[in-house]
């Protein structure tokens, strides 16, 4: 259950890790779902006979990773008071350890700043992608959000 967060109290937390998400699994059925939402279907990713047999199984691909933030955030907190949130970009994203067929990933944050803009405040959150049984996350990421209350 997501942690629960007053709009005002959000720049008390700056430098704070927020909170971790449930783990997830990424299995074939949604690696392949992404291909054909996205058109790239690179064999390393959809073609699971020769990735068996040249690497050991297919990998996620890594925009699908990133694109499990905002549904793994969700896990973690819900901030009170916010009538609309804006993803706003990324500052820097590096996938650093391929996500196999099958395995679990998981969502941990910390709050790096957060500033007023455009009316509301500008969220940036260092979010990492980590798999279950590694040490190395998959995906690190600093994401920007504008959030607004009421």
């Amino acid at each position: 259950m997501a942690r629960t967060i007053a709009f005002a109290d959000l720049k008390s937390l700056e430098g704070q890790e927020i909170g971790v998400s449930d783990w997830l699994e990424v299995d074939q059925a949604r690696i392949d779902s992404f291909a054909a939402a996205t058109g790239d279907r690179q064999w390393i990713h959809v073609d699971v006979e020769r990735a068996n047999r040249e690497m050991g199984g297919t990998i996620a691909h890594g925009y699908l990773t990133l694109s499990l933030i905002p549904y793994l955030s969700s896990q973690i907190v819900e901030v009170e008071g916010v009538v609309r949130g804006i993803n706003y970009g990324c500052n820097k994203v590096r996938f650093s350890n391929p996500v196999k067929s099958g395995a679990r990933v998981r969502l941990r944050q910390k709050l790096l700043t957060v500033e007023p803009r455009a009316g509301g405040l500008q969220v940036v959150i260092e979010a990492a992608i980590e798999i279950e049984g590694e040490t190395r996350a998959a995906c690190v990421a600093e994401t920007l959000a504008l959030i607004y209350d009421k």
